[in-house]
């Protein structure tokens, strides 16, 4: 497990950075729209469909400045701090913060396992519901739902049928679609996207299909 180095990262001035990058948004509600991700290095989480790995460790430390100074220079007004898991550097809340403070359109691609209540309420956040098919559902942090609110999305990347069928359980359960959100994706080279496109229309589920964009376009690219 990364461990985000709290004796270096205690002034809450610097995070580790794997990447800052500008791409085309391709999922959420910005689907599209020229954006600067930040990707903070490491994640506790080891989810069998990651495309991430190589952001589990490694990485920069970068000053807020720094950072800012990057992403200044991408100059877009969309902003998406990411991962690996961006909550487990405690600095990232100072980061969301301040990027709001400058007129960014921010938004939070999170994993759902640890707690997105001290978030900037200016933020979108992408929180990413772990089905059994992901092998992390254990980490889903039940208590995020109370904090749910109608800016935000939940993702919920399907495998297969069992995990479509879990992810409309609790979605009823939860009454989710009343709440915020809710996003459907096919996992990358796991479940046909016309499959489960199928489903979700037969059932006429209220949810929004997605697929992830930058990876039509790209391919399993980094920095994409």
């Amino acid at each position: 497990m990364y461990d985000p180095n709290p004796e270096q990262n205690a002034s809450g001035s610097r995070l580790r950075i794997t990447e800052i990058f500008c791409s085309l948004q391709g999922e959420s509600r910005s689907i599209g729209w020229p954006t600067t991700f930040i990707r903070l290095t490491g994640c506790p989480l080891r989810c069998g469909y990651c495309d991430t790995a190589y952001a589990f460790k490694g990485g920069e430390w970068l000053s807020l400045e720094e950072i800012l100074q990057q992403v200044d220079d991408m100059g877009v007004s969309h902003v998406t701090v990411t991962g690996g898991e961006p909550l487990a550097q405690k600095a990232s809340l100072e980061l969301l913060a301040v990027l709001c403070g400058r007129d960014y359109k921010v938004s939070l691609e999170t994993s759902g396992s640890l707690d997105i209540s001290d978030v900037d309420p200016r933020v979108a956040r992408v929180i990413d519901i772990k089905t059994p098919g992901s092998l992390e559902q254990g980490k889903n942090l039940w208590e995020n739902l109370h904090d749910l609110k109608s800016s935000d999305q939940l993702k919920f990347v399907i495998c297969d049928r069992d995990d479509y069928e879990w992810s409309k359980q609790l979605m009823e359960k939860h009454h989710l679609q009343q709440r915020c959100e809710v996003l459907f994706s096919p996992a990358f080279g796991e479940l046909p996207a016309a499959q489960l496109a199928d489903w979700i229309v037969e059932d006429r589920l209220p949810v929004r299909f997605q697929m992830q964009l930058h990876k039509v376009l790209w391919g399993e690219k980094q920095g994409v």
